[in-house]
């Protein structure tokens, strides 16, 4: 479980100090995950080219490896990035979109995992597939739940030394000794494409701030649900959904970040 001071301690440092993030993600979340960032307060950069990715990632305070779009040149980036944030100690997060889909993905999936991922966020089919290619989980599952999933999650922390950040209709966030889960959102909210892409990028940025990564990936998902709640009060569909979702970030008060964790 997460105490809701700390929480919200997380949420107010990212606020006062503006994280530098670098993204590399695919064209579908660019947008919305740089937006998302720059209204919860912190800094994005999309810096994917490999001919400046890993110098760029030694002056940023967290990094995104997405795998939603990829193409040689782009993980060639990613793995540049990585490289030079694993080395210098710095919080990065892998996002292995759709990594059962195709051999390429699992492939790149399982180049990047060598290089330690702080956090891996995904949905729970994402999470079974990472579980079961490095010997931590049972059979791939596409329609997975994350309730189904729990002990798959914790054995793959467990075994790679790391946070797994799993989202769904209840988020589940575990270092393998410690879960937690935030419940709530808006049902509206699987309709914004990439906004799981943005999740992860919020994550990076609280972990940023924040050198308990389990801590830091469930303030992160509080934050996130807390603001999809607060702009779901007033959306009338997905549309206004997104966009009011800026504007609660940019105004979420730390106390709704403390209630979205009191609950149980």
């Amino acid at each position: 479980m997460l105490d809701p001071q700390t929480a919200v301690h997380v949420h107010d440092r990212l606020r006062s100090s503006g994280p530098l993030v670098q993204v590399i993600t695919n064209y579908v979340s660019m947008d919305i995950a740089a937006n998302l960032l720059n209204a919860a307060g912190a800094s994005p950069a999309m810096v994917h080219d490999a001919r400046e990715a890993g110098e760029f990632a030694g002056i940023a305070q967290a990094v995104v490896a997405n795998i939603g779009t990829l193409s040689p040149p782009w993980v060639d980036g990613m793995l540049a990035a990585v490289e030079v944030a694993s080395a210098a100690g710095k919080p990065w997060v892998l996002d292995p979109v759709a990594v059962g889909a195709t051999a390429y993905r699992r492939e790149t999936a399982a180049l990047l995992v060598e290089h330690r991922p702080t956090v891996i966020r995904g949905n729970a089919s994402e999470i079974l597939s990472i579980a079961t290619s490095t010997g931590a989980g049972r059979g791939v599952d596409a329609d997975a739940d994350t309730a189904d999933v729990r002990a798959d999650a914790e054995a793959l922390a467990s075994k790679l030394d790391t946070v797994v950040a799993m989202t769904g209709v209840v988020d589940v966030v575990t270092d393998g000794t410690r879960t937690a889960h935030v419940i709530g959102g808006d049902d509206r909210a699987p309709m914004i494409t990439a906004l799981g892409c943005s999740a992860s990028a919020l994550v990076a940025a609280c972990c940023a701030v924040h050198d308990d990564a389990f801590e830091a990936s469930t303030a992160a998902l509080a934050i996130l649900t807390a603001a999809i709640e607060q702009a779901g009060a007033l959306a009338e569909g997905p549309g206004s959904l997104r966009w009011r979702l800026m504007d609660a970030l940019s105004t979420l008060p730390s106390s709704a970040v403390a209630d979205v964790v009191a609950r149980r």
